[in-house]
């Protein structure tokens, strides 16, 4: 069965798109059937960073207005059997976007993919609700500072009552998972940035894996490849690990020495 796994955030440049492009490869490289989708219609990051800039003939809007059909928009990575791209529109802006569209699409994806993973667009506007609309999941990606989690929050209150699932009725949801990015643990101690305690305490949703502040996540995006498929990058092992958690795998939650033992033994209880 396929699931619709939504990359979030209230707040723009905590890493959404550079954590759907890990994520996405990830999941490739585990040998499951993945297809990435470009929601930011206008800015279309996505295709650069998965290295295919050069490759985008048609687009997401292409195919949601019938101009062309969805196996001519999506593009296949030349470095992972299992892994595709569509991109966005680069000229239109979220209007474009429709509900029936956005379906279709989905649904037609499902039929062939095993996971559909939907980069959100910044913000809670039209693009970034039609790509939680009709997820399974949700992945919410928040830097530990306490605009970007007062946003995730925000953003929490949308997946529990602005989505199919949540309109739908009945007991299923979106089950939402947080990455925490850009984490930088002698910054947290000397109180710079917020803790991952105190994050976990206002979000109050499990947690799925931490990525350190590394310069290899700007290198690996520079180079139009998911920093997951770095092997020496510090960044590339946590998303490994959070990609791991994501498919249901028992992964010990990998945090700095310096953290307090007691604590880590609470992170790990609430991954279970």
């Amino acid at each position: 069965m396929s699931k619709v796994i939504v990359v979030t955030s209230g707040k723009g440049g905590v890493g959404k798109t550079t954590s759907s492009a890990a994520i996405s490869a990830g999941l490739a490289m585990r040998g499951h059937k993945t297809v990435v989708i470009d929601f930011d219609v206008g800015l279309r990051n996505l295709d650069m960073i998965m290295g295919c800039e050069r490759r985008v003939v048609f687009d997401f809007i292409n195919v949601i207005q019938g101009d062309a059909k969805l196996k001519q928009a999506l593009i296949k990575d030349r470095r992972l059997e299992n892994l595709f791209v569509l991109p966005t529109s680069q000229t239109r802006d979220k209007d474009a976007l429709t509900k029936e569209g956005v379906k279709a699409v989905l649904d037609e994806l499902r039929e062939e993919f095993e996971y559909i993973i939907c980069d959100s667009p910044a913000g809670i506007e039209r693009g970034a609700h039609l790509a939680m609309y009709y997820a399974d999941e949700a992945v919410v990606v928040t830097n530990p500072e306490v605009s970007s989690v007062r946003d995730s929050d925000r953003v929490l209150g949308l997946l529990n009552s602005k989505t199919y699932h949540a309109e739908k009725g009945g007991e299923r949801s979106v089950k939402a998972q947080l990455l925490l990015t850009r984490f930088d643990p002698q910054r947290s101690a000397n109180g710079e940035m917020m803790s991952v305690e105190d994050v976990l305490e206002i979000l109050a949703i499990p947690l799925i894996g931490i990525i350190p502040e590394s310069t290899t996540v700007l290198k690996a995006s520079n180079l139009g490849m998911p920093v997951v498929m770095d092997d020496k990058s510090p960044a590339a092992k946590a998303y490994e690990d959070a990609v791991g958690r994501l498919v249901g795998e028992q992964i010990e939650l990998r945090v700095n020495p310096a953290e307090r033992r007691g604590f880590l033994q609470r992170l790990l209880g609430r991954t279970a």
